[in-house]
C-alpha cells in the first residue's frame, strides 16, 4: 500500500472512531426516537429530545457533536430550529441533519440554505442513518482540525508581524539615531553653532507646509514624503567630513583656491551617499539625501555648484533647502563672521531673488518669514 493511501486510511481512522460522540436525536415520534437510538447506540452516545424546546432544554447542558432534527416537530418546525441554533455561538456550528416523512424540494432547500448539512427521509435504514451520521461527523472533524490550522496559522502570522514592526520601529530607530550621530559630528567639525540641522528642519518643515497652501507646488509638494525629507536633511552636508581642518575651519576669508575645496564637500557628500545606496535595497531615504546633498548649493541663475543647474532644473527640494541653509548661516556667528540680525537675513535672500534664489519660492519666504525667527528662537 502507498504512503499517500495509507495516510488517508489514518486520517479517516482518527477522525471517525471516536466512541464517545454524542448525538442529539429529535424527533416528535416516539418510534422514530427508537428506531434512530437503537441504529446508533452502538456506536455513540445518543440524547433524546420530542421537541425542540426540549432540545434547546438539553443543549443548555449538553454540546452534541451532531443534531439529528425531524422537520415537523410538535411545537416548532426545524427550519425554526435551526435559525435559532445559528443565533448561538456555541451552537452555531454543530452538524444538523434535517429528517422529514417525505421528500420535499422546496424545504429541503430551505434547511440547507439555513446551514443543515443534509436532508434524509423516513423511513431510514439503520445502516443509512449511520453511515450518514458516520460521513458528517467525518466533515466535521476535518472541518474542525482545518480551522484549528488556520488560526494557528493567523497566529503564526500575527506574531511574525509584530516581530517584523517591532523590528521595523528599531531599525528605524538605529537609523534616525546614526544620521542624528553623524549631522553632529558634520556640525563640530564644521565649527557650527548647536542644532544648525535641527533648526534646519524647523525651517523645512515650515516652509513645506506653507507650499501646501500655494497653487504653484501643492501638487508636487503633496506627492512627497515630508517626515522623509526632513529626516535626510541630517545629510545634505555630510561631505564636510572629507574636507580638511586647514581649510574648514579657517578663522578668516577662504582665498578662492579654499573655496573650490570647500565646494567639492558636495562631491564627497554625493559620493557617501552613492556608496551606502549600493549596500541596501531600501534607497528612499538616501535618495531624498541625494536629491538635498547636490542641488542645496545650486543657484536659480545658474552660477551654483556643482553642476551648474538653472530655474527648475533644480529640484525643488534643493530650492527649498537654499533658502532655509544660507538663511541660518547668515543669522548664525562663525569663526569669520558676526551673526546677522533676522531682518537683515531676509532681507539678503529676498535680495537674491531671481539670482540665487526662485523668485515663486521668495514670495512665499516672505510670508512666513517671521515664523523662521521663532524657530530659531524655540531651537
Amino acid at each position: 500500500m502507498s504512503d499517500r493511501r495509507l495516510s488517508d486510511r489514518t486520517s479517516r481512522q482518527r477522525f471517525s472512531l471516536d466512541d464517545h460522540q454524542t448525538i442529539a436525536l429529535v424527533d416528535g415520534n416516539p418510534a422514530s426516537l427508537v428506531l434512530g437510538k437503537a441504529a446508533l447506540a452502538e456506536q455513540y452516545n445518543v440524547l433524546t429530545a420530542d421537541s425542540g424546546a426540549g432540545l434547546l432544554e438539553m443543549l443548555g447542558t449538553h454540546t452534541p457533536s451532531l443534531i439529528l432534527l425531524d422537520v415537523a416537530m410538535p411545537d416548532m418546525d426545524g427550519l425554526e430550529i435551526i435559525k435559532i441554533l445559528n443565533d448561538q455561538t456555541t451552537t452555531q456550528n454543530i452538524p444538523v441533519i434535517l429528517m422529514a416523512e417525505s421528500a420535499d424540494e422546496h424545504q429541503e432547500i430551505e434547511g440547507l440554505s439555513l446551514g443543515a448539512v443534509d436532508y434524509i427521509t423516513k423511513p431510514f435504514s439503520p445502516v443509512h442513518i449511520l453511515q450518514r451520521v458516520k460521513f458528517h461527523l467525518l466533515v466535521d472533524a476535518r472541518r474542525r482540525a482545518l480551522t484549528a490550522q488556520r488560526q494557528k496559522l493567523f497566529d503564526s502570522n500575527q506574531d511574525l508581524h509584530r516581530m517584523v514592526i517591532e523590528k521595523s520601529a528599531t531599525i528605524v530607530g538605529l537609523q534616525e539615531a546614526i544620521v542624528n550621530v553623524f549631522a553632529e559630528l558634520i556640525e563640530r567639525r564644521d565649527d557650527v553653532t548647536g542644532k544648525h540641522v535641527e533648526r534646519i528642519q524647523g525651517y523645512l518643515h515650515m516652509f513645506f507646509l506653507a507650499l501646501l497652501d500655494n497653487e504653484l507646488f501643492q501638487e508636487e509638494v503633496a506627492t512627497w514624503n515630508i517626515a522623509l525629507i526632513l529626516q535626510a536633511a541630517h545629510l545634505h552636508d555630510v561631505g564636510k567630513i572629507a574636507i580638511r581642518d586647514d581649510v574648514l575651519l579657517k578663522p578668516d576669508r577662504l582665498s578662492e583656491e579654499e573655496f573650490e575645496i570647500i565646494k567639492t564637500h558636495v562631491d564627497f557628500g554625493e559620493a557617501i551617499i552613492d556608496k551606502i545606496m549600493k549596500t541596501t535595497s531600501e534607497t528612499s531615504f538616501l535618495e531624498q539625501a541625494r536629491v538635498l546633498v547636490t542641488s542645496h548649493h545650486e543657484k536659480w541663475d545658474g552660477s551654483g555648484y556643482p553642476r551648474g543647474m538653472k530655474g527648475t532644473e533644480i529640484p525643488l527640494q534643493g530650492r527649498v533647502m537654499a533658502i532655509v541653509d544660507v538663511y541660518d548661516a547668515l543669522v548664525d556667528k562663525r569663526p569669520y563672521k558676526e551673526a546677522y540680525s533676522h531682518d537683515q537675513a531676509v532681507q539678503i535672500i529676498v535680495n537674491g531673488s531671481g539670482t540665487h534664489f526662485d523668485p515663486d519660492l521668495i514670495t512665499v519666504f516672505q510670508k512666513i518669514s517671521d515664523q523662521f525667527r521663532d524657530v530659531r528662537q524655540s531651537a
